[in-house]
């Protein structure tokens, strides 16, 4: 679904179903990460749009692609029957789940998806199921043997999401305990049955905090989990892994647009170093598959700071994110409810992505929640166009400068205890920083050091 920014009107009788209970909890939960969480990239994986088939035999055949591009976990977007009552398009939304337990027919069957749990594994990478929790189709099974599971209107009938275009959707009512204990089972069987590795769960603040709690510590018996909230809230993290760093992805988008300079990230910086502990993961990106379909391109969004923008979301804490096609530098909104294939061929951005994987994972100060180091904002005499990220972790150094504009800029560090010996990313050659050396970085230009 598509990005929660903006403020939603929604009806009291919603509110009521989607309250926290947080406050009634006197003992709040801690997420412990598993420990391959610690260097890890995550990679959205369209099923429908990855090959001619669009099933999960034929996304096999890349996955040793993948691995050798270094990414770590793979997303699956929703793998269950769509619903065809108020269906969206030929094929409809993966989001408009029909029944919990089951497998969409186009993508395969259970020892389909079997075997590509098990070849994953096999390669030493992990994967998430994305989960609706917050709505379901309108002919979803539970509309049959369930109908009081879901909110309703003053009228006594099924009502959409309130303040978004999701008609083909319809919201369940959380105050229900058999739905809690219906869902918690379900989400249960994919683990059990499927040795997944975890969830991606779609627009998570919808639904009760608590009820993500006792998922998390339920799914947690039957193996050690990652969850991934889609949403941007502290108090996820007592169930989630990791949350979205989408005021990062809005924060960029205001710089490349030229109505934010590049205090704008060095706004954000700061807020992430006062407001969050560094184990509370930010899930970093230049977009997904909301932003693609819906608001366009990295191209489109960023034009010439499409590169500068990657390389940012490898610098700052957080774990990047690499959607499906976007290392081959996909060039077109993808359709939502239709069939439309990536274009697979070569890139620079194939090249770029395997280099920051790599650079990720030989740096510890880059590695993810308590494993890394927290960012230091480093000051310029060109505070307005420049952003200097530090992160220092047991020895290991990293250094990133962005030029946050269309314009050249020169300029000078004017903190002065990090200055040293690095080795460039773009260059691979060593470099003296040191407390009076001058910078010059093209328009959009970046660099990189480290000390590995």
């Amino acid at each position: 679904m598509s990005p929660l920014k903006h403020i939603i009107y929604i009806l009291p009788i919603i509110l009521l179903a989607c309250s926290t209970s947080f406050d009634k909890m006197k003992n709040l939960p801690s997420v412990k990460h598993p420990e391959w969480v610690k260097d890890a990239v995550i990679y959205e994986v369209n099923i429908r749009q990855f090959t001619p088939e669009g099933t999960f035999r034929a996304f096999e055949n890349h996955l040793p692609r993948l691995k050798e591009l270094g990414v770590d976990i793979l997303w699956l977007m929703p793998i269950h029957s769509i619903g065809e009552v108020n269906r969206k398009g030929t094929l409809g939304s993966y989001y408009a789940v029909k029944d919990y337990r089951s497998i969409n027919s186009e993508f395969g069957d259970a020892e389909d998806l079997q075997r590509l749990v098990a070849h994953v594994h096999d390669l030493g990478m992990k994967i998430i199921f994305d989960w609706v929790g917050n709505h379901t189709a309108w002919d979803n099974v539970l509309t049959q043997t369930h109908p009081e599971w879901y909110v309703k209107d003053y009228a006594g009938k099924f009502i959409p999401p309130i303040g978004w275009d999701w008609s083909d959707v319809i919201v369940l009512d959380y105050t229900k305990e058999g739905l809690r204990n219906y869902m918690l089972e379900s989400m249960e069987y994919w683990v059990e049955e499927f040795d997944i590795d975890g969830y991606r769960c779609d627009v998570a603040g919808y639904v009760p905090s608590d009820f993500w709690v006792t998922a998390r510590e339920l799914l947690n018996e039957t193996k050690e989990v990652f969850m991934l909230a889609e949403w941007d809230d502290r108090a996820m993290h007592y169930a989630f892994d990791m949350t979205y760093a989408w005021e990062l992805e809005e924060a960029m988008q205001h710089v490349a647009s030229g109505s934010k300079d590049a205090s704008a990230i060095n706004a954000y910086i700061a807020k992430m170093i006062n407001s969050t502990r560094l184990d509370e993961i930010k899930m970093t990106h230049t977009t997904n598959h909301d932003q693609n379909s819906w608001e366009g391109t990295v191209f489109e969004r960023f034009g010439q700071a499409a590169e500068n923008f990657a390389v940012l979301t490898y610098a700052l804490e957080g774990m990047p994110l690499i959607y499906g096609g976007q290392e081959v530098g996909l060039n077109r909104p993808l359709a939502f409810f239709e069939k439309d294939q990536i274009s697979w061929g070569d890139h620079p951005f194939n090249s770029l992505y395997a280099r920051l994987n790599k650079l990720k994972k030989d740096n510890p100060a880059l590695w993810n929640g308590e494993w890394g180091a927290r960012m230091l904002p480093l000051k310029t005499t060109k505070p307005n166009q420049v952003n200097v990220v530090y992160r220092e972790k047991e020895g290991n150094r990293v250094m990133a400068m962005f030029n946050h504009s269309a314009a050249p800029v020169t300029f000078i560090i004017t903190d002065k205890i990090y200055g040293g010996t690095y080795k460039s990313f773009k260059g691979r050659n060593s470099v003296e920083l040191d407390s009076d050396i001058q910078i010059t970085l093209g328009p959009w230009g970046y660099q990189v050091y480290t000390t590995k």
